[in-house]
């Protein structure tokens, strides 16, 4: 079974990347995954791309969810990217 590459995109004083690190963390341990946060206030090339909607989860490099990231949505990416 394939693992997928799960990437969470924050940036300093983000209540909502704290929220969203929490949701992040359960779907993946439910799952037994790994997942990575980039955050982005030192990579302008991601900063100026997702500037109005961090956090942002990536599965596999595909953007999945933005600000309030819903649990269900990300653990239904998860499952299709790992039966893949």
């Amino acid at each position: 079974m394939p693992k997928p590459q799960v990437v969470l995109i924050t940036k300093a004083d983000c209540h909502l990347c704290a929220d969203a690190r929490d949701a992040v963390g359960r779907v993946t341990a439910s799952l037994g995954l790994e997942w990575a946060e980039q955050p982005v206030d030192q990579l302008p090339e991601l900063r100026d791309r997702y500037a109005e909607e961090i956090p942002v989860v990536l599965v596999d490099g595909i953007q999945r969810d933005f600000w309030k990231i819903d649990e269900a949505r990300l653990e239904r990416a998860l499952r299709r990217a790992m039966a893949e």
